[in-house]
């Protein structure tokens, strides 16, 4: 899960996508999750999980949620433009 994501349906495709290419079956999240592939399910659907839930499905993806701030960076985005 590389992408910034905004809102629950990203991460549904997200997570999905991102099963799929490390191929993982929907059962084998669960299971090393310890949830219910329903759960996997619901997650990929985009629908209403506990946030328990959705951290041990993204553990068993080998990932992390990471927390950033999305408002603009002045500085850094005057370095970018200035590095031309």
């Amino acid at each position: 899960m590389s992408n910034f994501i905004l809102n629950f349906d990203d991460l549904a495709k997200e997570f999905k996508a991102e099963r799929k290419a490390l191929g993982f079956t929907q059962a084998q999240i669960a299971k090393n999750a310890g949830l219910r592939r329903e759960t996997i399910i619901q997650i990929e659907a985009g629908k209403n999980v506990q946030v328990y839930s959705l951290l041990k499905a993204i553990s068993a993806l080998g990932k992390a949620i990471e927390i950033v701030d999305r408002r603009i960076d002045y500085d850094r985005l005057k370095e970018m433009f200035d590095e031309s």
